[in-house]
């Protein structure tokens, strides 16, 4: 079995997650391959899929949410999962979830048959975002500038593998 798990990351923090979810899923001895979504050329040889991407006011990156619709009738016949990452902070200042959420993605996803989705916190970059984003760094304490949670990123990818090997040992 062999899982892509497919990213779009702006600062590289989900690229980051991406990968802990790969090397998870290796470390429960399922194959997997992490790629930047732009490097797939198609999901024919994968037995499954985990497609993440940064989350900016309550939109997924474009290009993950063109690899979705790109490969829709492909995902809609895999398993597949999607996460979303972005909130940083202090946790008391999160807004409504409803806004760290992209509705019409994860209403994409469900009408494709995701099986299941998360969101997880992200990190402020050091470098880049101009302006904006080094106003928002001065305002925000230190402790806050990463908000990921390896141990719930964790905990997700061993639910994935937990579910591909039940659904690997009905097929054998």
């Amino acid at each position: 079995m062999t899982v892509l798990v497919a990213y779009a990351s702006k600062h590289g923090s989900t690229a980051e997650i991406a990968e802990a979810v790969a090397r998870g899923l290796r470390d429960a001895h399922i194959d997997a391959e992490c790629l930047d979504v732009h490097a797939v050329k198609g999901l024919g040889s994968y037995d499954a899929v985990v497609l993440g991407s940064a989350v900016y006011i309550k939109r997924w990156r474009g290009e993950a949410r063109r690899f979705l619709h790109r490969h829709a009738d492909e995902l809609a016949a895999l398993p597949f999962w999607i996460f979303s990452s972005g909130p940083v902070g202090a946790p008391e200042e999160d807004p409504d979830p409803e806004w760290l959420e992209p509705s019409k993605v994860v209403a994409e996803a469900e009408r494709l048959g995701v099986r299941g989705h998360a969101v997880f916190g992200g990190r402020l970059s050091e470098q880049g975002g101009g302006f904006p984003a080094r106003a928002m760094a001065r305002n925000i304490p230190e402790e806050f500038h990463d908000r990921r949670d390896w141990d719930e990123i964790d905990s997700w990818t061993r639910s994935i593998a937990a579910q591909l090997r039940a659904t690997e040992s009905k097929v054998t």
